[in-house]
């Protein structure tokens, strides 16, 4: 079969092992990634996870056979920086990924020592809990092009009926400088306007999402776009087929509106 690809608002940091922190704060997240995997319980081999917290001169993809855990945040209890989740890499499908970029005039490299950052496992938990799923990781491009992003999707398209499943792992709303109250406006507005573009018949869509910062509130909601690029690539995997929003929320952390979609 041919896989859906997604683009995740993936959360806040290790936010899987923090519940008796967080309590039911990521109930409706946590349900939604289950929830892919129900989607094709039997179809999926791998996961390619296109991860806003790596970002490279070109598309580089990690390659090493165990990779290890990167804990890109700060401030969390000691416990979550001895967190581990030992899914297996594969190296076979790195090489797949990097020749179908550089196929499409899109150079890409392989990193063996690339490990796990928290935008791949801690979305991927829920999903996988048993950390058994091979995964590999696709950076971003460091100078965030849109259309070099959507051109990138469209080259792993292939994937898709290779037991692939693509995610892209960001957040619809990423300012942490607003990320409450005073971000509820921006949330809202831009947020709207993802609903409306990613409901457009599919090659209007992919034209509009190349003019996303012309949303409304778009410089709010993302004062850099590494958070969206992610949706790009998840969208141009899925260039010719409907969108549709699998989680929605609009009081996340009691004022953010946050969405994540399906395509395909």
């Amino acid at each position: 079969m041919t896989l859906p690809t997604y683009f995740v608002s993936h959360g806040g940091g290790p936010w899987p092992w923090m519940k008796d922190q967080y309590g039911p704060a990521y109930d409706k997240l946590e349900a939604s990634l289950q929830a892919m995997r129900r989607d094709a319980p039997d179809a999926v081999r791998a996961v390619l996870v296109v991860t806003s917290h790596w970002e490279t001169p070109g598309f580089m993809v990690s390659s090493g056979a165990a990779p290890g855990m990167i804990y890109d945040y700060g401030g969390f209890p000691p416990h979550t920086y001895r967190i581990s989740y030992p899914a297996p890499g594969e190296p076979a499908l790195a090489a797949r990924v990097a020749a179908l970029l550089n196929a499409a005039g899109h150079p890409a490299g392989l990193d063996p020592e690339r490990g796990f950052d928290h935008g791949t496992f801690s979305m991927l938990y829920p999903v996988y809990p048993e950390a058994a799923m091979p995964v590999v990781q696709l950076s971003l491009r460091r100078d965030l092009d849109p259309q070099a992003h959507i051109e990138a999707g469209r080259a792993l398209a292939p994937l898709r009926d290779e037991g692939v499943l693509i995610i892209g792992s960001g957040l619809s709303y990423h300012n942490l400088r607003q990320f409450g109250p005073g971000g509820a406006a921006a949330s809202r507005a831009f947020d709207g306007w993802l609903q409306e573009t990613m409901a457009l018949p599919p090659d209007e869509r992919n034209a509009a999402i190349l003019r996303w910062d012309k949303a409304p509130m778009a410089r709010v909601a993302h004062p850099r776009e590494e958070h969206l690029l992610p949706l790009m690539v998840a969208s141009g995997a899925a260039a010719d087929e409907a969108a549709a929003c699998v989680y929605h929320e609009d009081d996340f952390f009691g004022s953010l509106t946050v969405s994540s979609f399906r395509f395909g």
